[in-house]
Order: C-alpha cells, then structure tokens, then sequence
C-alpha cells in the first residue's frame, strides 16, 4: 500500500495547531537524548538535512508493555566498549587467588544462561596493525565433570556484516539483510541458529577451565578465520601490506544461549596478538589465564554513570558490565480485563513502548531495562536497551464494530521524553542518525487466509514515524492473532514503540 494515506492518517490526529521548531524542542522536552551507540561507520549521519526539522506531536494512547523479563541471567559485557588496552572486560570469577579483587565478581551460573559480549576496536593511526584478541573462559570449580550445552550461539565481526546503506525496509526471508554486526548476530539468534563452529555442547572436567570463545577483534583484514574458531595450535597469522589492511575500526558482537548441569565462572578477557619471529600468533589458554589471575579491568573505563532517581543536569546511562536479569520478555497485548486488544477507532491508534529506559518511558513511567545482579561500581546500574533481549508479544486483534476494519502494524522511533504522557513527538523530516537496525519477524495469517512468517530488516532514524509494515482487513466481530519478535540489537538506540493504527478512509 502506499505510504500517503498512512501519513494522513497520522497527521490527522495531531494534537497541537502548530508544529514545534527544533528550538522549542529543549524548552518542551526536559530528558537529555539517551546515546548508548558509539558513533562508528555504520552510524555516522547518511543525510544532510538543508533545513531545521519541525516536531510534530500526536495525541494517542501510549501504554505501558505487559508483561516483564525473565529471571535468566545475562553474563553482559559491554564496557568499555571501544577497548584500547589488555585486561579483563568481565569476569565473574572468585576474588580469591587473584591480584586485582575488585576486577571479579564472584557469581556462578548454573542452568540456563546467556552471554553477551559486544567490544570495539579502532586503530590509533595507520601504524596501528596489530590484531587485539576476545577470549571468554568459562571455568568448572566443582569436584566433577560440568557439560555446557548450545542452544543458539553467533559471532559476527563488521566485516562480516557489512553496512550498504539499506533502505528502510527490506524483506529478509534469505537472511541477507544486516546492518552492522549486531544486526546479523540478532538475525540468526532470532531464527535459532548455531554457527557451525560452535559445538552442541562441551564437558569441562573438575577445576578445569575451557576456553570458549579466542577470536580475533582486528583493524586489519586477515587471512585467516575470524569466526571465533581459532586454537592455539592454528598457524601464524603473518603481518599483511598495507593495501591489504581492512578498516580502521571493527566491532565484534556475540551472543550464547547456554545451559550449564553444574555451576560455572565466565570471563571475558582482552589482549594484543602474542608476537613470534614469524609474525603474529593466536594466544593460548594459559595466556588467557595469565591476563585473568594477574590482569586488571581494561583501561581507559567509559563515563561513570548516573545513579538513578538522583537529580542530574546530564543523566549519564552509562555501559553495561556485570550479570544482568532477563533474557526474553513475552507478553500478550490486551486490553485491561479483556482477552482481546480492540482495535482503536477510524483515524487513531495505539502505541505500546519498547526498551524503555530511565528518564526516557513516554509517559508510561515504566522502566523495562534489565535489573544487574552484580556490576562494577563505574558501570550502568540497569542493562540499559536490553541489549540481546528477545521480545515476544501476541496481539490477539478484534474488531469489535460491525464493519470491515483495515489495522496497520508499524515500529516508530518518536523524540524520546518524559513529560508528554498519551503523546507521541516525531520530527519532519526525520533525523539522520540511526536508532534502530535490525530483525523483525512478524507471524500472522493474511487475509487470505495464508499463514505468514514476515522477516523485515528495519533502519530507522531519530524522530522517524515508521511505514506500516503489515496491513490487515478485519471483518466484523473477527478475531486475528499476530505475534511480533525480535531481538533488541546492540548499536541501536532505546527506545521504540510498537504501534497499531486503524485507517480512516474505512
């Protein structure tokens, strides 16, 4: 369908007589932007803006999400997360034993659990070739065997998903849709996949220490694998020419869906390739185990963070590094006592937030951010985006009127605010800078009576209103299930809205 309409639908609902100029805009909306996304080479602004924006506000329902997160543990390692020197990024490991006690935070996982791990390299100069190495390690400490089993596992460098400057929307049946590594990584997780070098599951002997994850993190291009599977027994990865050299930055981005039968420690460690007379070679897990007993946090550390309900000029988030509650929240969007969501009347709709955050709730004063377990002091007191975290939300649809209803489905990105409650502001045109990348897959029957499995790659911009994506035609007094999920994808900025909109030429 075309977007037109859907555009004058929406601006038929527009509260004000007039539109707010980007000045107004900091007398109007008091909460500071939330930037969690470094600015990379996939986030750096795609479109010159020749003219100030204008915000438009639209009077509608914005509920809070039902429902909440699991109690899965989330082993979430994100800070620092551009990485410039070796040391730990995370370990939950026992304080004894070690030479810095406050780098670990002495949590085991047991049954199911995740981990995250999202890091940025960037080279100092041309110079700056040499190749910094991910190792996670997960250690048994009991008196007997501990098997590790794989439910879905994915590790992606930026090279490996490449940015093109996608359109907004793309059908991504085919998987070939991603902007940036977290995008493709939250693809694959979503579909359930497990990477061909991940095993289905491991055994760790008693007080012995595996090595899961010895990836390389590079600013150059390799010739060797980037997958993760590396082993210290691989060849010498030789120093490439210059003309060879990949980026300057790179990012890699990992996610694991686990499940333990015993108690297990994690750690997420960082160092520089060892170097030989031959060139560069792949660390060992001693070496890996040197950096862990010996090692301190990895320096430089990100802003120390905000805490919250305190009264602050700039409330900083800051990034997420400890055990953190939650991996997937499921909920059923209904009305208040009701079995069914009502479809809203002709010419209106209804928003539900998504990855709402401290400070940044549209009105709903609901805070969906995952609680931390344990963290360090100069870390982010919440998982702020909920980054890696599955949504999965039914919408039992009902026309409750005794005419055919066309409903449209989109995911909005409004200005992000406290103060406006049962409103949405987007700005015309739409901001450059990218909020949101990522999978969405969207089951449903059609109207013609089709079961449909829709993944669409979404790009979406700062203030950006969102084009419909499915579009249905409900009969009188019909009932129709569709279910949203996705993974929340790191680089993205929170939060969204999900929003449901009858048209009003019914």
């Amino acid at each position: 369908m075309s977007l037109l309409p859907f555009l004058l639908t929406l601006y038929s609902v527009a509260p004000f007589s007039i539109p707010f100029t980007i000045e107004q805009e900091l007398e109007y909306l008091s909460a500071q932007p939330l930037e969690l996304s470094a600015p990379d080479s996939f986030s750096r602004d795609l479109i010159t803006q020749t003219t100030a924006p204008e915000i438009i506000p639209y009077i509608q329902e914005v509920r809070p999400l039902p429902g909440e997160l699991d109690d899965v543990p989330v082993f979430n390692s994100n800070s620092p997360e551009l990485i410039e020197n070796d040391g730990i990024l995370l370990s939950t490991f026992p304080t004894r034993g070690k030479a810095d006690p406050e780098a670990h935070l002495d949590y085991a996982f047991e049954g199911r659990f995740d981990i995250f791990d999202h890091h940025v390299v960037r080279a100092r100069d041309d110079s700056d070739t040499r190749t910094r190495y991910l190792g996670i390690v997960v250690h048994n400490p009991s008196n007997r065997p501990v098997t590790l089993r794989f439910r879905e596992a994915a590790s992606y460098l930026s090279q490996e998903a490449p940015w093109y400057g996608r359109n907004d929307v793309e059908f991504n049946l085919a998987s070939n849709q991603f902007s940036g590594p977290g995008s493709r990584l939250m693809n694959d997780i979503l579909r359930d996949r497990r990477q061909l070098f991940w095993p289905d599951q491991i055994t760790i002997s008693p007080r012995e220490t595996h090595l899961l994850l010895n990836a390389p993190l590079p600013v150059r291009s390799l010739s060797v694998a980037t997958d993760g599977s590396l082993t210290e027994d691989d060849e010498l990865l030789p120093p490439l020419p210059k003309s060879l050299r990949g980026d300057r930055s790179n990012a890699r981005s990992t996610l694991l869906r686990l499940s333990s039968d015993g108690p297990v420690y994690v750690a997420s460690l960082t160092m520089l390739a060892p170097l030989t007379a031959g060139g560069e070679r792949v660390p060992s897990l001693a070496e890996w185990l040197q950096i862990l007993i010996n090692g301190s946090l990895a320096t430089p550390r990100d802003l120390k963070p905000t805490q919250p309900g305190r009264q602050a000029d700039r409330f900083i988030y800051g990034r997420v590094a400890g055990v953190s509650q939650g991996s997937r929240w499921q909920a059923r969007l209904t009305d208040r006592g009701s079995s069914q969501l009502a479809i809203p009347p002709k010419g209106q709709q209804i928003s539900y937030a998504i990855s709402t955050v401290d400070h940044n709730t549209f009105g709903t004063g609901q805070i969906q951010s995952a609680p931390m377990l344990r963290r360090y002091s100069d870390t982010a007191y919440r998982a702020h985006g909920n980054y890696g975290t599955e949504y999965d939300l039914t919408l039992p649809l009902y026309n409750p009127t005794d005419q055919p209803k066309t409903i449209a489905l989109s995911i909005q990105t409004p200005l992000q605010n406290e103060n406006l409650k049962n409103a949405l502001t987007f700005l015309t045109p739409h901001g450059s800078r990218i909020f949101f990348r990522g999978t969405v897959l969207f089951l449903y029957t059609n109207d013609q009576g089709e079961r449909r499995a829709d993944y669409i790659h979404l790009v979406q911009r700062r203030g950006q209103i969102g084009p419909p994506l499915i579009e249905l035609t409900l009969a009188p007094g019909e009932e129709r299930f569709m279910e949203v999920q996705f993974l929340y994808p790191p680089d993205a900025t929170p939060p969204q809205v999900l929003t449901l909109t009858t048209y009003e030429n019914n």
